[in-house]
């Protein structure tokens, strides 16, 4: 059985017992969350795909800690006038482990 969810504007497939990696989400570490935009779920020979969304289908997940990504250099310059500006930048993200697809 797997689901595909939506968060953070970004589209994930998920399993049972899986890890991944999403976008900064607004809840402590140790907690359990609801992920309620479902997109499609397929469970051995059935598939029901939302239109958007399926409809009172949630996954559940626990959140194991938040951190920042690796750091990135952004380099802006204008050649021939003396301008250049480096900035760095680490992207916010929380670890999830998926609990269970609820249908």
């Amino acid at each position: 059985m797997y689901a595909v969810i939506k968060t953070g504007g970004k589209q994930h497939k998920v399993c049972p017992g899986e890890v991944l990696r999403v976008e900064k989400l607004n809840a402590e570490a140790g907690s359990e969350i609801e992920i309620p935009e479902v997109l499609m779920v397929v469970d051995n020979s059935q598939t029901r795909i939302g239109r958007p969304i399926v409809e009172a289908a949630t996954v559940r997940a626990q959140i194991l800690e938040h951190g920042r990504g690796k750091k990135i250099v952004v380099m802006k310059k204008k050649r021939r006038k003396g301008y250049k500006v480096k900035r760095g930048h680490r992207q916010p993200f929380t670890t999830l482990e998926i609990k269970e697809i609820v249908v």
